[in-house]
């Protein structure tokens, strides 16, 4: 993708309403303790925000109307799809009722529904969810893209490629990203030439990664623009926890980048920008304010409006144990 105008580069956080976070203390002021407060003040330091929620329970038009209100002209959402679109099961109760009226009695008993389960009107409903629910933040001009992180078992191959294609048909006009947790899209030379061409086909734009490597659900930290989006999520390079399961989110994605390692992309993003209209650099290193943190330090990498460098209370402490370092306690960064 070739542009002759500035992209319009965006860094945020993944998340504004991590347990960990809210309990740091080192992000929110004293006070801010609602969800409207917490949405307002979040949205007063940075551009741009994912939501999370929406993969665990279907997006609501009510709770995107308060979001839309609850933030200024120009704030953006990236909002992840729903888990039954991106191949990932979900208990029946996460399902809203009307989903869970098409739900085939036998399906229903079982600890996850998954896409298959559903009769053909109860994927299109779920379609017609996301798009109603998602239309007030478009309306707003504060949708910025849905994410469909597909798992390890969404392998490359027809199949998928349409569930892709019917994905950007259905959510059309709002923009789709997508981003591959192996699953052999990237396998090789050949492989990665063909995900991205056929990407950009559609339309439809790739999310790079940082996170960590040589994992069979490792994805390489490839730049790549195949839209007129580009979006950049950073996942932590822990390898300890990478794979861990049964705890929380925060404790996989524990990580905090010291400004050498998000050095190394700040050419990649300036790259990013020369080739696309939009360039969205989200961290998903949500344990306490590791996120906030290191979003505010490539915001000022990159020279953007609203940068500033870190300040003494942000300097590192000595490496822990397992080598990495660990923030002071209640650190407060404003």
């Amino acid at each position: 993708m070739a542009h002759t105008r500035a992209a319009r580069v965006l860094v945020g956080n993944c998340s504004w309403t991590d347990p960990t976070l809210i309990a740091s203390g080192g992000f929110y002021p004293t006070g801010v303790t609602s969800a409207a407060g917490r949405l307002g003040f979040y949205a007063a330091q940075f551009p741009i925000v994912e939501v999370d929620s929406t993969f665990y329970g279907p997006p609501n038009e009510r709770v995107a109307h308060l979001w839309a209100e609850r933030t200024p002209p120009g704030f953006v959402f990236d909002v992840k799809a729903f888990a039954l679109l991106t191949g990932h099961g979900a208990t029946p109760e996460r399902l809203t009722p009307d989903l869970q009226a098409l739900v085939p009695p036998p399906t229903a008993g079982k600890r996850n529904v998954y896409l298959r389960d559903l009769p053909p009107e109860g994927e299109a409903l779920l379609w017609e969810i996301h798009r109603r629910a998602l239309a007030p933040l478009r309306a707003a001009g504060k949708l910025g893209a849905v994410l469909f992180q597909f798992p390890p078992w969404f392998r490359a191959g027809h199949e998928s490629r349409e569930h892709i294609r019917k994905a950007a048909a259905e959510l059309h006009p709002y923009p789709i990203a997508v981003e591959f947790r192996g699953g052999g899209w990237l396998a090789d030379e050949s492989t990665t030439a063909r995900t991205l061409s056929f990407l950009e086909s559609e339309g439809v734009a790739y999310v790079s990664v940082d996170e960590p490597q040589g994992f069979p659900n490792s994805t390489p930290p490839l730049a790549v623009a195949t839209a007129d989006l580009a979006v950049v999520r950073f996942h932590g390079r822990n390898r300890d926890t990478w794979q861990i399961r049964g705890r929380s989110a925060s404790d996989r994605f524990k990580y905090l980048y010291d400004e050498s390692e998000l050095g190394e992309w700040v050419p990649q993003i300036r790259s990013l920008a020369a080739r696309a209209a939009s360039v969205h650099v989200l961290f998903n290193n949500n344990y306490r304010d590791y996120g906030v943190r290191n979003a505010r330090q490539m915001t000022s990498l990159l020279g953007l409006t609203g940068g500033r460098p870190a300040g003494p209370d942000e300097r590192r402490e000595p490496p822990s144990a397992d080598g990495r370092r660990e923030p002071p306690g209640q650190t407060r960064l404003l």
